[in-house]
């Protein structure tokens, strides 16, 4: 166990930002899901959006890597373009 107050203070923040990553990291992967069962583009591209900017702000604070991040967009991105020739 910590001897500090500041290392038990740590020990606090730490476990604060562990669960609001986990909780944005299962929304974005939510809403990807939400994303590849979509059969309307409309909808598709409205969504693909939010879902973009999800990834770009999980991987800008280093809750996912940026090339994760960057993989799924281009894979959600295909998956939108797919609808269009549907």
């Amino acid at each position: 166990m910590a001897n500090h107050k500041s290392a038990l203070k740590r020990i606090r923040a730490n476990e604060t930002k562990r669960l609001r990553n986990r909780y944005q990291a299962k929304t974005a992967r939510t809403f990807e899901k939400r994303l590849r069962h979509m059969t309307e583009l409309g909808e598709a591209q409205v969504l693909l959006k939010k879902v973009s900017s999800m990834l770009d702000r999980l991987a800008k604070k280093n809750v996912i890597h940026k090339n994760k991040a960057s993989n799924h967009k281009s894979k959600l991105a295909r998956l939108v373009n797919g609808l269009k020739a549907a």
